[in-house]
């Protein structure tokens, strides 16, 4: 399981920065993404969840793949 951020929901609040700086971080104009290879292996980790439910817009999601 996975996990992306949809760039066009996404308002740049940066609560799943905040939640899980070592899987998101936030581009220059300030919208959240995966950091690199992060999208694949973070669905054990114990915040990801946290971050999903913490967007305030849903651009969060867990993934299938």
């Amino acid at each position: 399981m996975g996990v992306q951020v949809d760039r066009e929901r996404c308002v740049g609040a940066g609560m799943c920065a905040l939640t899980a700086p070592d899987v998101f971080t936030q581009d220059d104009d300030g919208l959240s993404e995966v950091l690199p290879g992060r999208a694949e292996t973070t669905g054990g980790h114990p915040l990801v969840g946290e971050a999903v439910r913490a967007c305030p817009v849903g651009a969060v999601a867990l993934s299938a793949d």
